[in-house]
């Protein structure tokens, strides 16, 4: 029982370290609330309100070009996919385009003011308003969705805006088959422009579901990740992206592959970062970093000979990071990989415990082939730059201009000339 009261403060210890002390508060009396159950089962019309939602009126001002109107849900300090949101958005206001940020949906953040504050802080120091809901909203060029939940508010929206999808992952696979994959699903048939992350989405997205889709590719943040000095060469050490709520990045398969490897090479270590992941049971020796900042994470990558990373619904950008730090990449195959990733700069396997395990030890046993894989590796990583994704996102935005345009235009011909056929 002590160990359990122990264990339960120090979550909410990082819950506090994470969303400030309000924020855990408030977690904790929704979970207290709603016991051990997910809330959704105890009130689906709640859970499930902005699928209901049938109007979102923007301000009356006439919307100026160049504005854009980004629907997020609400996001936690560390969250891979809002890092590149907000790192767009950040690149975009250096170009001269005018952002806005609309946190929809449950959120544990108390106010506008705050989770300005957190992206301010945490992420990039944006220009761009917060709003927390879908009341008194400025009017824009473009409204863009992010994450699945947001397509609907954005759905709802009158007038003649642009409706854009930044779409960095393929959503419906985050969930069992059920009522989430569904609408998660169908926001890829609300006729919104899609720009996405990678090739491998938007090739997906327009031939299964008739998007127009513009991708746009990965960078890396090259101050941060990059080679350092390596402390201690006496041993083998292997990273691993640890992140149990997030299922895509496979975590418990990961530390059966890594308990793999601890038995073969008992002398190697292993680094988990990513969550708090204190309270599982592992057994083999390993550091469990947590969530770490950006810079303390490219420390730890210059400290690693090899990492798994499981991408299993888009590539994570990790791979990219871990290359630019000199540290080898082994990753699961699939076409959401193989867009950007190759065996000449990755070690590829099928996702078979056997066949991680033993490009693992390849790695960690072949020095002059690990040494190898990372010259090549750092040589890729270099010529990848946020600057040229966000030209990218650029000529996206100007792409569905012109396409959005030219589908309004036809739809209010279409309309008027409805009209005009019904008798008075």
């Amino acid at each position: 029982m002590v160990g359990m009261i122990g264990l339960r403060v120090r979550q909410v210890w990082a819950l506090a370290k994470r969303h400030g002390i309000l924020g855990a508060i408030s977690m904790v009396k929704r979970r207290l609330q709603h016991g051990p159950g997910s809330s959704k089962s105890r009130n689906v019309f709640q859970h499930y309100d902005f699928v209901r939602v049938d109007k979102v009126e923007l301000a009356a001002e006439p919307a100026r070009e160049g504005t854009l109107l980004w629907f997020i849900p609400d996001f936690n300090i560390g969250s891979g996919g809002h890092q590149t949101i907000f790192r767009t958005i950040m690149r975009l206001e250096r170009m001269g385009w005018e952002s806005s940020i609309v946190i929809v949906g449950p959120a544990h953040h108390a106010n506008a003011e705050s989770a300005r504050h957190d992206i301010c802080e945490h992420f990039f120091p944006l220009k761009a308003k917060v709003y927390m809901g879908v009341e008194g909203l400025p009017n824009c060029e473009f409204a863009i969705a992010t994450g699945w939940q947001t397509a609907y508010p954005v759905r709802a929206i009158t007038g003649n805006v642009k409706k854009l999808y930044f779409v960095q992952d393929f959503e419906p696979n985050f969930y069992p088959v059920g009522t989430e994959s569904m609408l998660a699903e169908n926001t890829y048939r609300f006729g919104f422009f899609g720009i996405t992350a990678g090739g491998w989405l938007a090739k997906k997205l327009k031939e299964e579901y008739g998007m127009r889709t513009h991708p746009i590719g990965f960078g890396v943040d090259h101050d941060c990740y990059r080679l350092r000095p390596r402390r201690d060469d006496s041993v083998k050490r292997v990273f691993f992206y640890a992140r149990p709520p997030t299922p895509r990045r496979a975590f418990e398969f990961g530390l059966l592959v890594l308990e793999a490897v601890s038995r073969r090479l008992p002398n190697t270590q292993f680094i988990l970062a990513g969550w708090d992941v204190s309270d599982y049971l592992i057994p083999f020796p390993h550091l469990a970093a947590g969530v770490v900042s950006p810079e303390e994470l490219a420390d730890v990558f210059s400290q690693c000979d090899a990492a798994l990373i499981m991408s299993l619904t888009n590539l994570s950008l990790m791979p990219l990071e871990l290359m630019a730090s000199g540290c080898a990449v082994v990753s699961n195959r699939g076409e959401c990989v193989e867009w950007l990733l190759n065996d000449e700069i990755a070690a590829l396997t099928d996702p078979t415990l056997e066949a991680l395990t033993d490009a693992l030890c390849h790695l960690l046993q072949d020095d002059e082939a690990r040494r190898a894989q990372c010259q090549r590796a750092q040589a890729f990583a270099a010529q990848q730059h946020w600057e040229a994704s966000a030209d990218a996102f650029v000529q996206g935005l100007l792409t569905a201009r012109i396409a959005l345009a030219s589908t309004n235009d036809a739809e209010v011909s279409s309309g008027e000339s409805a009209s005009a056929a019904v008798p008075v």
